[in-house]
Parts: C-alpha cells; sequence; structure tokens
C-alpha cells in the first residue's frame, strides 16, 4: 500500500472525510481512535491486507470482545476505502445474534427513577431535566443541543443527523419542566441544556454527571451512561405500543434489526420466560 506506515496526514484527511459524510461525533471519535491505534501497531510498516489480519488476531489475543474488535476493524476497513484501498479490507468476525443483553449494564425503569429522585432531592435541576428529556424522547445524547427553547414551545424539534432529518415529539408536560427552567436560567432562545458559558453539554460532561448520581441513588454505575436511557426508552415504548417499525422510525433508525437489539431482554428475564413455558415436568 505504502512504503511506510499510516501518515498523521492520512489520518487528517480521513477525519475531514468523515465529517463531511456529516457522521455523528462520537463516530467520528471511535473511528479516528482506532485507526491511530492501528497505526501505532504498525509501528511504520506499510499498512496492508496481512497486517491488518494481523491486527485482527492482536486484538483477540488480548481478550477484546468480539464486537469490540469488529467495531475497531469497521473503521480500519473504512478509512481504506477512502486511501482508495478496498482490497485490503479484512472480513468482521461472525457473530451470532444474542438472545439477551447482559444484566450488569441493564438500566431498568426503577434504576432511572432512582437516579432522577436522586438528582431532584440533590437540586441538580439541569440534570434531572436532562435526565427526563433523553429518556421521554429516546434521542441520542449527540442530539441533546436540539432541545432548545423554540422547540419547547412547538412541543416538537427537527434533528438532522447522518444525513437523515427525523422530527421528534416532547411531551407536553417536558415541555412545560423545560420553558420554565429556561426562564429562571434567562435562557431567551437556544439551546436549554447549556454551560455557564451558554456552550451546549458535551458527552463526557454528561457522562460525568450521570455517574455522580450513582452512589447516592443505589445505582451500579456499569449500568448508567447516556445511551441507555435511549434503550430504556425503547423498551417503555414497545410495551405500550408493541409498533417495532414506528419505534424505529422514532428512533432514527434506518433498520428494524438495529432496533430489534435495543429490545432484547434480560438474562434475568429470559430465565423467566423459559420457566413460563412449562416444559419441564
Amino acid at each position: 500500500m505504502y512504503k511506510q506506515g499510516l501518515l498523521s496526514h492520512d489520518l487528517t484527511r480521513y477525519r475531514a472525510q468523515l465529517l463531511r459524510e456529516e457522521r455523528a461525533q462520537s463516530t467520528v471519535e471511535n473511528y479516528l481512535r482506532d485507526a491511530r491505534a492501528f497505526a501505532a501497531w504498525l509501528g511504520g510498516r506499510a499498512a496492508t491486507k496481512e497486517l491488518a489480519s494481523a491486527w485482527k488476531e492482536h486484538l483477540l489475543s488480548q481478550g477484546r470482545a468480539p464486537a469490540t474488535v469488529n467495531a475497531k476493524l469497521s473503521a480500519v476497513n473504512s478509512l481504506f476505502r477512502f486511501l482508495g484501498h478496498g482490497e485490503h479490507q479484512v472480513k468482521l468476525l461472525k457473530l451470532q445474534r444474542r438472545a439477551f443483553r447482559d444484566s450488569a449494564r441493564e438500566l431498568s425503569l426503577d434504576d432511572y427513577r432512582r437516579l432522577l429522585d436522586t438528582a431532584w432531592q440533590r437540586g441538580r435541576v439541569r440534570l434531572a431535566l436532562l435526565l427526563e428529556a433523553v429518556c421521554a424522547t429516546g434521542i441520542r445524547v449527540s442530539e441533546v443541543r436540539y432541545i432548545t427553547v423554540e422547540a419547547a414551545r412547538q412541543g416538537r424539534t427537527d434533528v438532522a443527523l447522518k444525513g437523515k432529518v427525523r422530527t421528534i415529539l416532547l411531551p407536553r408536560k417536558l415541555c412545560r419542566k423545560l420553558l420554565t427552567y429556561a426562564k429562571r436560567r434567562g435562557i431567551a432562545s437556544g439551546e436549554i441544556f447549556s454551560t455557564r458559558n451558554g456552550t451546549g453539554l458535551c458527552r463526557k460532561q454528561i457522562w460525568h454527571e450521570m455517574k455522580s448520581l450513582c452512589a447516592a441513588a443505589g445505582v451500579v454505575p456499569s449500568k448508567v451512561f447516556p445511551h441507555n436511557l435511549r434503550h430504556l426508552f425503547a423498551t417503555v415504548f414497545y410495551r405500550a405500543t408493541r409498533d417495532i417499525v414506528k419505534l424505529a422510525d422514532v428512533l432514527g433508525h434506518s433498520s428494524v434489526d438495529t432496533t430489534r437489539i435495543y429490545l432484547m431482554t434480560t438474562g434475568a428475564e429470559h430465565a423467566r420466560q423459559l420457566e413460563r413455558l412449562g416444559l419441564i415436568s
């Protein structure tokens, strides 16, 4: 491919391409991190299909989860395509579809309520409203910036992401609470969830603030991260409607198969379902 390894210039151009494709900020960060890791592992060697395959084996030897390995390989394959060397792409690991989720990472409705109660009790109004806004709408954490004063007044917001635009409806009760909060904070327009300097909250800050509630709320930290609120919304929405196609539209999924992942039950719930089958005498 090259007489030398991947250069920082290659990665800079690759980043620019990802941004032109309007990839989510988290996707850009993850792809660049994995591409840099591959470049560092090459140690100046020319990037080839054989070395990419060797990197795959290296990741597996480190005990990385197959899904994690595939995510890293996807980033490297994307880089190869961008550089015009699609022939160097490596095959992803074949994963059997899981029947249930890890209970250690499953945020329950009770967990959510304890987190929310703790935030309110501690006077962390912005965080409490943020938890409610994400969990009541199913938005991605990268879409929080679309929760604006104007959106709260209209009861809806248009989210543009990954080349698609979808409309998200905001519950009336949530809108009233958001507008009250904005008025108290002196926010006349624009993003409601912002810092004292008026800049939007970043993913890391939201993640950190959510984690800070865990001990007081009595919720296992491994369950608490922004995307799990989206999963909880999907579970509650589906139980109420039993309409997976509509749920896929609400979440902004192009494929129902992606939505199915959100609806996996925990191992404990799966075990209870097996018991209810009554197949053991």
